[in-house]
């Protein structure tokens, strides 16, 4: 019995860290390739004006690095502009794209108004206590002054149950991210808010409620 709790334990744990470790590799995959390529034109530029890179590494490097981020700036302003939604409408047109999107922006905690992802506080799945689940969207329910809750599993977050809960049972956990959430439910508790938010314990009512948050946000 004793044997098996380990195994289990040890299946557990790697788990976690699996978990943990997939989404720093793919933005490692996805810097390292944008990289690439940029130091790969940077050293055709260099070519062009007549310059050896090789002769030139350090120059050639730094200057990469400095176009890379460049790159990234102009990227995060255009993200922002009516001419990301031109390219969003024609890229939309290719089969696949629009879901791809739509799974990538769900663990996007950055998104802002009635998208963006809110870790919060609801009554009512227990006799007594919350429970801790994510809004993706601050967008009303089919049901009057409902909202969408998720309940995440843990230690596996890829599954869970959706609520529609009053708005009077909702309290917002501010400063707390689709990230955090994420931190708790992979340490099955072990870690708790207080502790990855690095904050001292608060009372329910010390959180804002949903309807002053939406208030504050319109």
């Amino acid at each position: 019995m004793k044997s098996n709790n380990t195994i289990k334990h040890f299946i557990n744990t790697m788990i976690q860290g699996v978990f943990w470790l997939l989404p720093i590799v793919a933005i490692i995959i996805i810097i390292s390739w944008l990289f690439g390529k940029i130091e790969l034109l940077v050293g055709e530029v260099f070519r062009f004006i007549g310059f050896i890179p090789e002769k030139y590494f350090f120059l050639w490097e730094v200057f990469a690095v400095v176009v890379f981020l460049v790159t990234l700036y102009i990227l995060g302003h255009l993200a922002r502009t009516k001419l990301a939604g031109l390219f969003e409408h024609l890229f939309a047109r290719i089969p696949g794209y629009t879901t791809i999107k739509e799974l990538v922006g769900i663990f996007n905690s950055s998104k802002k108004g009635k998208n963006q992802v809110l870790v919060v506080a609801i009554k009512g799945f227990g006799n007594a206590g919350y429970n801790i689940g994510l809004m993706y969207s601050q967008k009303e329910s089919i049901i009057k002054d409902h909202y969408t809750i998720t309940l995440s599993m843990s230690p596996i977050p890829n599954g869970g149950f959706m609520f529609e809960i009053h708005k009077e049972k909702i309290y917002v956990i501010d400063n707390a991210t689709f990230d955090n959430n994420l931190q708790y439910l992979l340490s099955m508790g072990v870690k708790s808010f207080t502790e990855i938010l690095r904050i001292e314990p608060k009372s329910i009512d010390e959180f804002t409620p949903l309807c002053e948050w939406i208030k504050n946000n319109e």
